[in-house]
């Protein structure tokens, strides 16, 4: 059982940053204080499934849209331009669920926006499956986005809340290292059925309306979470309610009841977006996702179109087959790795190594013209830099934001940045078949690799949150009192 004494809190000390001294005899821990001292149990784990089985779906339908596309293509005859608004739909209703997802969830709470986005994705999912024409898709696949772009914020930040300050990368690590398993998944079936004779045109359904089944099995399961604690203590002002629902949701893990108050109110979003030191790590976690985002994504979904310029007699089934030992051999152990080691290594700097090997990576292909003209050096290389990537800016564009900003802010800022970072994927998937047919494979890499370059330099804006209180990062200084007091937030210099 966590208490006060075992947080190592004296009845008389002063609690918080803000310097403020308890009156005596009612010395107690704050909601925060148990939080970020809790051991890691249950909960958390429980807390990862509920929240990774919703990112599974984010990934799976992401990902898998790159085969449906190629089939679609041939099967409605499309453009390369038609092509590329199947591959890039949902992406870009990702960027707008994000940004108004992210903002929902500071104002209404975490758990309505955390069960409606699932239930977002299910319609998109379903009505991908069905839908009778190019234009249909298109919409449904937006719908799917928007469900998507709102769970990024949502759930990295959930698991974020309710996480201790020692284990708090590898636990939000976790919720995206459920994408690992979204890009097995989905080359796994559509070989499975591209391998059983069923048509092509069956196929593409089957593996857009699957994406429907892990978003409803999480529906029940994210309407019995509670609200997060931090959000109804600091920003609600309801501690007392924070302290019963931690006590329930964690089994007896969390037993102290909260009898002091620690709020910092909420920061209204025009203070927040004329602020010098949130404008920065806007533009950090923003900027670091934007280049992120398009240098993965855009190369990512056009695989099968790069691969067919390396070996034009290739099958889709062979394309598949190199994509799915990739994200086997390569980006899983980067996923594994960087969960185990990232609160050890620093947020930040794992962001910095992964950066500076992914862009290697890319500009030793693009100069390099006999890398490009065979196979397996091409995916050896190529394979490299997905580690990389997974052992670097895409766990860590997805920690980095639901540690930096403040409370009241959190969702926000998170739906900024992953909502930006979405809209560089959308280029991505919009500019790679262009770059490819102007200045060539070679060309395109390079253009990643300077992306990369890009990335590593803005990381420079962000502090190193790895091991730091989520309070004492957002520079959140708290009062507390033994009754609720309503104070203005404050925020020390970045």
């Amino acid at each position: 059982m966590l208490s006060s004494e075992s947080l190592g809190a004296p009845q008389n000390a002063q609690r918080g940053t803000g310097g403020e001294a308890e009156p005596a005899g009612q010395g107690s821990a704050t909601v925060t204080d148990l939080l970020n001292e809790a051991p890691q149990s249950k909960f958390h784990r429980r807390t990862v499934i509920i929240s990774g089985v919703g990112f599974f779906t984010d990934a799976y339908d992401l990902f898998v849209i790159g085969t449906v596309a190629t089939l679609v293509a041939t099967q409605w005859k499309l453009s390369t331009l038609q092509t590329s608004w199947v591959t890039g739909a949902a992406i870009l209703g990702a960027f707008v669920g994000a940004l108004a997802f992210g903002r929902l969830a500071d104002v209404l709470g975490r758990k309505k926006v955390y069960v409606t986005v699932a239930v977002i994705m299910i319609f998109g999912a379903v009505g991908s499956a069905f839908a009778p024409s190019f234009f249909f898709l298109v919409a449904a696949r937006l719908v799917l986005g928007l469900g998507i772009g709102g769970d990024y914020p949502v759930s990295a930040v959930y698991m974020s809340e309710y996480s201790n300050r020692q284990d708090r990368g590898r636990l939000v690590g976790l919720v995206f290292s459920m994408q690992a398993l979204g890009l097995i998944v989905g080359p796994l079936i559509a070989l499975l059925l591209l391998s059983s004779g069923v048509g092509d045109g069956l196929v593409w359904r089957i593996l857009l309306g699957l994406g429907a089944i892990p978003a409803a099995t999480v529906v029940y399961l994210r309407s019995k979470m509670p609200e997060s604690p931090r959000y109804l203590a600091q920003v609600e002002g309801q501690s007392a309610r924070a302290a019963h629902d931690m006590q329930h949701f964690t089994d007896g893990v969390i037993t102290e009841p909260a009898r002091v108050t620690a709020r910092v109110g909420r920061l209204q979003l025009r203070e927040f977006v004329t602020d010098r030191s949130m404008l920065k790590l806007l533009l950090g976690t923003a900027g670091a996702w934007f280049l992120f985002d398009y240098a993965y994504y855009g190369n990512t979904l056009s695989l099968p179109a790069i691969l067919k310029n390396v070996d034009p007699t290739a099958s889709l089934e062979t394309k598949l087959v190199w994509s799915l030992g990739m994200f086997v051999i390569f980006a899983v152990p980067g996923y594994l790795l960087a969960v185990a080691k990232m609160d050890r290594i620093g947020h930040r700097r794992l962001q910095f190594i992964g950066f500076s090997v992914m862009a290697a990576c890319f500009l030793v292909l693009a100069i390099v013209p006999a890398l490009t003209q065979y196979v397996a050096p091409f995916l050896t290389i190529l394979g490299l830099s997905y580690f990389f990537v997974q052992f670097g800016p895409n766990m860590t564009t997805f920690v980095l934001p639901s540690e930096v900003f403040p409370v009241s802010m959190r969702t926000t800022g998170h739906g900024v940045a992953a909502g930006v970072g979405k809209l560089g994927a959308f280029v991505g998937v919009f500019l790679v078949p262009v770059l490819q047919d102007h200045i060539g494979l070679r060309g395109l890499l390079a253009v990643a690799g300077i992306s990369a370059v890009v990335g590593f330099a803005i990381t420079t804006l962000l502090p190193e949150p790895a091991g730091r209180t989520l309070e004492d990062v957002s520079g959140e200084q708290l009062e507390v009192r033994a009754e609720s007091l309503e104070v203005a937030p404050k925020f020390s210099a970045l």
